[in-house]
């Protein structure tokens, strides 16, 4: 299959690793990316490909950032791309990622 392309907007520094929800930016409808990694000497923009290879099923090695190295808005590269990536896609930033539930007491 040929290469994919698609916008993420990363959320480097968060509590967790994640992937979901929609941002409307810069390169329009983007995938979000929350990394532990900060974004210094290219920690955040590794672990992105990280995250997303697990995701999507696919090598971190695989993935490219194409565009945004320094910038939260990136466009993603993903090279030979399984079949079922773009509905993975739609149904990731579809989804709403949320931070662990606490009971609610009272």
């Amino acid at each position: 299959m040929p290469a994919v392309r698609f916008a993420v907007r990363v959320k480097p520094g968060a509590k967790r690793d994640a992937v979901g929800g929609r941002w409307d930016g810069a390169l329009g409808e983007a995938l979000v990316v929350s990394v532990r990694a900060p974004a210094v000497d290219g920690k955040a923009n590794e672990a992105v490909c990280r995250v997303l290879a697990t995701e999507l099923s696919v090598r971190a090695r695989d993935l490219l950032v194409v565009r945004g190295q320094r910038s939260r808005d990136k466009l993603m590269e993903l090279a030979d791309a399984p079949p079922h990536t773009a509905r993975r896609l739609a149904t990731l930033r579809g989804s709403i990622v949320e931070g662990p539930q606490t009971p609610r007491t009272g």
